[in-house]
């Protein structure tokens, strides 16, 4: 078994494994789960398949909140928000169940459908210049690889002779201007240099049937349904996240304190409270009345370290 491999429970943020899930929603992804499976149908094409996966994942999680659809060669997209003109956050790459030529295999990751995914990713992340893209996927249906964009884009989009051939395969400018050539030529060498280094986690759907049919069950699906959601799979903030400012404690603070959120230049700055407004029994100004009231500046060296003028010393 590739050592890469990490199960789905230990692949979610560990404050978001402990938050409970609604149970009227937990109840409807495993329904849907339940009709997403009944629904294969191996006789049919990888457009049919991609539309249940899609179906699946509309009606659980995402829609209307978040849009999926197919962009470009991409087999199947989610959009962080509403429209198709919101950035993309996930990017999917389906097959047939069928095609196992094609899909990754635990102990061998090198397939089409990875060099696929790192192609489509290099295309939205260097040509489209989208940053926010947080996971990638590669499924049949019943399997599924899910990998983090942080892990390609380390592995890949800061891998200089894999992006200069990139560069030159979108020119036109190689000896292939095929997708083919370029999975085979030159993603492929390209994953072979890493894949000791590949993190992902898998599951599949088919080890999960007998927790689909019995009832009242779901507990052993709550990884599942976290793992798929948009608050994993968008990276989206969650009541119980240990990492996430609370904004009316942050904003309770900074007044505590007596101190302002400004933006300047798009950034956002930390700043004293702008004359007029200061409160003195904030604790910046209370602090900076002490140091005035028994001389402390007079015991600092280097104060034009601090600032040119005698208030910026203080603050």
């Amino acid at each position: 078994m590739s050592v890469n491999k990490v199960q789905p429970k230990d692949g979610l943020n560990k404050a978001f494994l402990k938050v409970m899930p609604n149970r009227e929603k937990l109840e409807g992804f495993t329904q849907g789960l339940v009709r997403l499976i009944d629904q294969v149908n191996e006789a049919e094409s990888e457009e049919f398949h991609k539309n249940l996966l899609s179906d699946f994942l509309k009606a659980t999680y995402y829609s209307p909140q978040y849009f999926i659809n197919t962009k470009g060669r991409n087999d199947l997209v989610i959009h962080s928000g509403k429209t198709a003109k919101t950035a993309v956050g996930v990017i999917i790459e389906t097959k047939r169940p069928t095609n196992q030529g094609e899909m990754p295999t635990v102990d061998n990751l090198n397939t089409k459908a990875l060099q696929e995914l790192v192609l489509y990713f290099l295309r939205e992340r260097i040509t489209e210049r989208n940053i926010e893209v947080k996971h990638l996927v590669i499924t049949n249906v019943y399997e599924w690889f899910i990998f983090d964009a942080k892990l390609f884009d380390a592995l890949f989009a800061q891998d200089r002779d894999l992006m200069r051939q990139f560069k030159e395969f979108e020119r036109g400018k190689l000896s292939g201007d095929k997708t083919d050539f370029f999975y085979r030529e030159i993603a492929k060498p390209a994953i072979a240099r890493v894949t000791n280094q590949i993190q992902f986690i898998h599951f599949d759907l088919r080890e999960y049937g007998t927790v689909l049919k019995k009832k009242n069950n779901n507990s052993q699906l709550t990884a599942l349904y976290k793992l798929l959601s948009p608050d994993h799979l968008l990276k989206l903030p969650f009541a119980n996240d240990s990492n996430r400012l609370n904004k009316p404690f942050y904003h309770e603070l900074l007044y505590i304190i007596g101190l302002a959120e400004t933006k300047h230049k798009g950034k956002k700055l930390i700043g004293r409270v702008k004359e007029g407004d200061r409160r003195e029994g904030s604790l910046i100004e209370n602090a900076i009345s002490r140091l005035e009231s028994f001389g402390k500046l007079s015991q600092v060296t280097n104060l034009a370290e601090f600032g040119e003028s005698e208030e910026d010393q203080l603050f």
